[in-house]
C-alpha cells in the first residue's frame, strides 16, 4: 500500500477502505489500519441513543440463561429502565451468539420491549438493518472462518421457524450493495476536492478477495454506473421536460446537455473494475455455475439470500496474486508513474 502514498505519507490518488470490521469501534478500526499502512486514517461515529446487547443483558439479566454459567445466582435488583429499542442495526458477527440471537429475537417477537409479556408476534417487525453480508472469510486459519453472513443466516432461520414469516430488512449496506460503492465513489470525489484535483475521475477499481461480495459488488456497480449513463444519454438526446424546484417554486425547464452536466456535477464515474486476489476465500482452481439455477449442485450461492445469483456478476475483470499485483495493474491500466 505504500505504493500509493508520496514521501510525506499523503496518499498520490483517492483512496477508500470498504472494509466491515462491524465488530470494532471505526476509532479502533482507524487506529489499526493507520498503523500498518503508516497512513492517517480518519475515524467518526455518528450515533446517539445507543443500546448495545450488552447493556440489554445487563439491564435484563434473565433474558440471557442460555449459557448456563451466565445465569443469575443470587436475588437480583430491580431492572433498570432501557425505552423501547426502535430499530435493529447489524454491524458484525458477534463474540456470543447465543446471547445475541435470543435477545434479538426477543426485541423482534416484542416490538423492541422484551418486558412485555408473551403475545402474537407483531409483524412488521421492528426494522432491521444490517450490513457486512460475508457469509465467510479469510483470516490466518487454513480455511475460512464464519462471517457476518453466517450470523444473519442464523437469525433469519430461527426467526421463520418461531413466526412462520420471512425476517425483513429495512436496508442491506455494506458490500456488495450498491449504496455502499456509491458512497464509496462520493468519498473519492470528496477527497480530490480536498487536494485541489480538478480533473474529473472516470474509472474506480475495486479490489477485493471475496466473489460473493467483493466482485459482486463492483460489478453490481459498474452495472449501475452503466445503467445511469444509458439513461443519462438518452435524456440527452430527448431533451427531456423536467420539473425543478426553484426557491420553493416548481418550474419546467428542458434538460439540456448543459444542464444535465451541471447537474450532476461531471463527476459520475465511467466505469467500476473488479480486481479479484486470491489471498483470501478465492481459489483459481475453483469455477463458476454456468446456470445459475444449478448453483446449489455446481457451487453454493454464499451471497445473501436477498441477492440474486448472477454468474456474471461473479467474474472478476482481473484476477491477480495479491494487492501489490492489484496495485501494479492499476498504474498500468492507467499508464501512471506514482513517481512522477
Amino acid at each position: 500500500m505504500r505504493k500509493l502514498v508520496d514521501r510525506n505519507g499523503e496518499f498520490q490518488v483517492p483512496v477508500v477502505f470498504v472494509t466491515n470490521a462491524g465488530n470494532s469501534m471505526r476509532q479502533s478500526k482507524a487506529e489499526l489500519l493507520s498503523s500498518v499502512l503508516d497512513v492517517q486514517i480518519l475515524a467518526s461515529l455518528g450515533f446517539q441513543h445507543v443500546v448495545t446487547i450488552d447493556m440489554l443483558r445487563e439491564a435484563y439479566p434473565l433474558l440471557d440463561v442460555v449459557d448456563h454459567n451466565r445465569r443469575p445466582k443470587d436475588m437480583l435488583p430491580p431492572a433498570k429502565y432501557i425505552p423501547p429499542v426502535e430499530a435493529i442495526v447489524l454491524f458484525g458477527e458477534p463474540i456470543r451468539w447465543e446471547t445475541n440471537l435470543q435477545l434479538i429475537l426477543d426485541l423482534l417477537l416484542s416490538n423492541g420491549n422484551p418486558t412485555l409479556p408473551l403475545t402474537s408476534p407483531p409483524y412488521p417487525h421492528i426494522p432491521v438493518l444490517a450490513c457486512n453480508m460475508d457469509l465467510m472469510w479469510m483470516a490466518e486459519a487454513k480455511r475460512p472462518r464464519f462471517g457476518h453472513g453466517t450470523f444473519l443466516v442464523c437469525l433469519e432461520n430461527i426467526y421463520k421457524k418461531i413466526t412462520g414469516k420471512e425476517l425483513k430488512y429495512a436496508a442491506l449496506i455494506g458490500k456488495p450493495s450498491i449504496i455502499t460503492y456509491n458512497y464509496a465513489e462520493l468519498l473519492v470525489q470528496q477527497q480530490a476536492e480536498r487536494r485541489g484535483w480538478s480533473w474529473p475521475f472516470q474509472r474506480l477499481y475495486a479490489i477485493g478477495d471475496n466473489p460473493m461480495a467483493d466482485i459482486y459488488g463492483a460489478n453490481l456497480y459498474n452495472r449501475y454506473l452503466q445503467s445511469v449513463r444509458e439513461s443519462m444519454n438518452q435524456v440527452k438526446k430527448k431533451k427531456v421536460p423536467v420539473l425543478e424546484v426553484v426557491d420553493g417554486k416548481e418550474h419546467e425547464n428542458v434538460l439540456t446537455t448543459s444542464r444535465l452536466d451541471e447537474l450532476t456535477h461531471g463527476g459520475l464515474m465511467e466505469s467500476c473494475s473488479s480486481i479479484l486476489v486470491c489471498t483470501g476465500v478465492y481459489h483459481r482452481d475453483e469455477d463458476l455455475p454456468t446456470n445459475p439455477h444449478e448453483s446449489v449442485t455446481e457451487r453454493v450461492f454464499h451471497g445473501h439470500r436477498d441477492f440474486h445469483f448472477d454468474p456474471s456478476l461473479v467474474e472478476a475483470s482481473f484476477i491477480v496474486q495479491d494487492v501489490n499485483e492489484a496495485v501494479d495493474l492499476v498504474f498500468s491500466q492507467e499508464n501512471w508513474d506514482p513517481n512522477f
